[in-house]
């Protein structure tokens, strides 16, 4: 392939990869914002990012087929265009429905960019330059997220909320012409036979699971029966769906996948990752807005360093990847990633900017040394024809663990809140003599001033221990994790790389 067409190429899927991983965390610092602006109540708000997830990811399940039944080129560029004007919809916004109508269309439509965009720079590139292939992959993915609170609060607070989505108007127009004029032309093939049964069981278990996960926190989880139902139709659905799925000539998910030892360890890996990625990206915003008292943009800056950590980590596996056995690189990478969990369960309510950015340097190159070399080996051995499917049963798999951890972490977070703050108010009394030192002078507990300002502190306090509670766990699940290396097998040449790569000359 001729060098331009290759740069044109891989720009545009790069623009298009890093406008659809902005978007799952964009808009997260500027819900207060919305929320005035669309008349919507504290606990409605939350439907923006509910309506996205349900939406991306019940449909980045179908990716393979859509690829498979209209070519890939088509649905790449149906995708982008759908994605772009449903952000510019959500821009204009004047009301909570129609954001969220808008929301899960911008879901529905960018759900495929992501793993599209893996199989297109696997199939550009020969077999020896897959690793530095997804290393420029995994900075979009990886640094989207990371990256989306800190140029969505910067938005929010010099221009309002509704450029968090006009943002993506230019990369969208970038992407679509530059795969317009990059990608070969779409091959007729064989139209495959959709498994409708299939899809509709997965969609519905997706989209209870992730009703479960995002209400759960507002209902008190399982004491509340919606909760329990949301539970019970989860479990049912996805019992019914691997029940067919084994059972049916042409399921959806076609089985031949699972017999790729490397894929199979790949998912249970990247759910892992989806957990410490998202879960810390979730934690360490409120953590510094609402314990340490950081506006939001000094928020942003704080934790953007994860992101050049990642980017750093990225740039030596794409430079001197080939040369280092994966494995070995994703078990320094996990080793680091424990690392920097250990250093932030050591945080107080007055840890130094520096403690904080080197903990977030720290994890971002150790969550770099995972992702990148994960993805490569767990799809690069998959067949050509398999890596549509592969790539969007992996897109997913990080979509509902990220989800999972989400939910996890801030419900765990909940109760220790709540049970930090009874432990600490047994010792709340006149005669603590740290608590003496800490009232002002002249305000005591008998004053509503300093019963006031007590209360408060307790509750920090409360809040802090449970944030600390919450990076323990997350340390020793990366630890647990870690074993599971080893069942990867090292990755032998594909037959068929040669002649995908030069079928796209």
């Amino acid at each position: 392939m001729p060098a331009g067409r290759h740069a044109l190429l891989t720009v545009s899927v790069m623009a298009a990869t890093l406008m659809q991983a902005l978007d799952s965390t964009i808009a997260n610092v500027a819900l207060p914002h919305m929320q005035g602006s669309l008349g919507a109540a504290s606990d409605q708000i939350s439907w923006v990012l509910t309506s996205y997830m349900v939406a991306a990811a019940i449909a980045t399940a179908p990716t393979g087929y859509l690829a498979a039944r209209f070519g890939m080129k088509r649905l790449f560029l149906a995708a982008i265009t759908g994605f772009t004007i449903t952000s510019m919809l959500c821009g204009v916004a004047a009301s909570l429905p129609q954001m969220v109508v808008f929301r899960l269309l911008q879901g529905l439509c960018g759900a495929s960019l992501v793993p599209l965009s893996q199989v297109v720079l696997l199939n550009i590139n020969p077999k020896e330059k897959h690793g530095s292939a997804m290393a420029m992959w995994g900075m979009g993915v990886m640094l989207g997220p990371i990256l989306g609170p800190t140029l969505g609060g910067w938005l929010t607070e010099v221009y309002n909320w509704r450029w968090v989505f006009y943002i993506n108007v230019p990369f969208g127009i970038l992407a679509f012409l530059g795969l317009s004029a990059g990608l070969p032309a779409d091959t007729r093939t064989a139209a495959p036979k959709l498994d409708v049964l299939g899809f509709t069981l997965l969609s519905l278990t997706i989209a209870t699971l992730q009703l479960m996960l995002d209400r759960g926190e507002t209902k008190a989880w399982f004491e509340s029966t919606e909760i329990v139902i949301y539970a019970g139709l989860t479990v049912l659905l996805l019992y019914l769906f691997l029940a067919h799925t084994v059972t049916t000539p042409s399921p959806f998910m076609p089985l031949r996948l699972f017999a790729n030892a490397n894929f199979v360890s790949g998912l249970v890996m990247i759910a892992v990752m989806g957990v410490v990625i998202f879960a810390t990206s979730a934690l360490l915003p409120p953590f510094l807005q609402n314990l340490r008292g950081f506006p939001v943009i000094t928020t942003g800056l704080a934790v953007a360093p994860r992101g050049a950590g990642t980017m750093a980590s990225m740039l030596l596996i794409g430079r001197f990847g080939n040369r280092i056995d994966s494995r070995w690189m994703m078990f320094v990478g996990m080793l680091l990633t424990a690392q920097s969990l250990y250093m932030m369960a050591g945080f107080n309510l007055d840890v130094p900017v520096s403690g904080l950015v080197a903990s977030c340097v720290l994890q971002g190159v150790g969550m770099g040394l995972v992702f990148v070399p994960l993805t490569t080996i767990t799809l690069a051995t998959l067949q050509t024809r398999d890596r549509a499917d592969g790539a969007s049963l992996y897109s997913l798999i990080r979509n509902v663990g990220s989800s999972i951890g989400i939910a996890a972490a801030f419900a765990y977070q909940t109760r220790m809140t709540t049970v930090n703050h009874a432990y600490l108010t047994e010792h709340v009394t006149a005669y603590t003599p740290a608590l003496a030192q800490y009232l002002n002078a002249g305000s005591g507990l008998e004053t509503a001033l300093g019963l006031a300002g007590v209360a408060a502190e307790v509750q920090r306090q409360a809040g802090m221990l449970a944030t600390i509670a919450d990076f323990k766990v997350m340390t020793w699940g990366v630890l647990l994790a870690t074993p599971a290396l080893l069942m990867f097998r090292k990755a032998k040449p594909d037959p068929a790389a040669p002649v995908e790569h030069v079928a796209l000359d």
